[in-house]
């Protein structure tokens, strides 16, 4: 299957999920590219709910208008996993159907993906639905779902597709740019309580880790102000990557390290050093939570 082409589709925007027979939330622009996911897909791979997983279903929900982020995610699952089944969720009718034309043509062979992929796809909203009823997923990614809604859906949205999740399983939600080049994504836990904020940069190119403030997702991107968690993490990145630029001569990698370690050492509780060198940082819910609307 060659690559796609970004393509967007209309749709409704802003306010609350609506229901859409029977499928929860509103169609989404559809905005798809080969690769964009990558960041989160590798982070994923490596996460412990996917090994430990007893039924290692995955669904990647609201996938756009080409499947191919599922098929991705499924060949880089598939290396550590390789029982891994990867569901795709999407509100479009057309999507679904275009899809599944997608699935032939890999069963086919004449795709870059493994004919035997364990993927299917099937219309769904933030409700979930699952092959039979006695299932779980063990991860739900959406990513680029919810920019279109208001802050204050948030949290229902949260709560329904975790309802979904297998005790233990996570929810990753999550925003990217049309290439994948900045990422950001939030770990929910299958209480619906959001754990990790993980921002995710390609670092050869990068001018300034503030950028990452356009991509933050709906639950953070209104709250990148003066006397909010995240505004203050994210200037605080972006300040230590100023101080670093005498380590630029030495690689980006290196200066995104040197960034991030000097964040570190001024007692900021940033996580995940062994991924510093992948351009991704990771902080607890709790230093970037939004604060209470007074």
């Amino acid at each position: 299957m060659p690559p796609e082409k970004p393509a967007v589709h209309g749709g409704s925007r802003g306010g609350s999920p609506r229901v859409l027979r029977g499928a929860v939330g509103q169609i989404t622009r559809g905005t798809t590219n080969t690769n964009r996911l990558r960041r989160v897909d590798r982070w994923l791979a490596r996460h412990p709910v996917l090994r430990r997983a007893s039924d290692p279903l995955v669904v990647d929900l609201g996938y756009g208008a080409s499947g191919v982020t599922a098929f991705e995610l499924e060949a880089r699952l598939r290396a550590v996993r390789p029982d891994v089944e990867v569901l795709g969720l999407e509100i479009d009718p057309a999507r679904v159907a275009h899809a599944q034309e997608q699935l032939a043509e890999v069963r086919s062979g004449r795709t870059p993906f493994a004919p035997d992929a364990r993927v299917g796809f099937a219309r769904g909203g933030f409700e979930v639905p699952l092959p039979s009823a006695e299932r779980r997923a063990a991860v739900i990614r959406a990513f680029n779902v919810l920019r279109q809604y208001n802050e204050a859906d948030v949290p229902a949205a949260w709560s329904r597709m975790c309802g979904r999740l297998q005790p233990g399983g996570i929810l990753v939600e999550g925003t990217c740019d049309e290439l994948g080049r900045v990422c950001t994504w939030i770990e929910v836990g299958a209480d619906a309580r959001p754990r990790t904020l993980t921002v995710s940069l390609r670092l050869a190119d990068l001018q300034s880790p503030a950028i990452a403030a356009e991509r933050l997702p709906k639950a953070l991107i209104h709250r990148n102000v003066a006397g909010e968690g995240v505004h203050a993490f994210l200037s605080a990145l972006d300040a230590e990557w100023v101080r670093a630029a005498a380590a630029a001569p030495f690689g980006a990698t290196h200066r995104w390290r040197t960034a991030v370690q000097a964040l570190d050492e001024a007692g900021w509780p940033v996580r995940g050093r062994s991924r510093w060198r992948l351009g991704e940082v990771t902080v607890p819910w709790s230093l970037v939570a939004p604060r209470a609307d007074d």
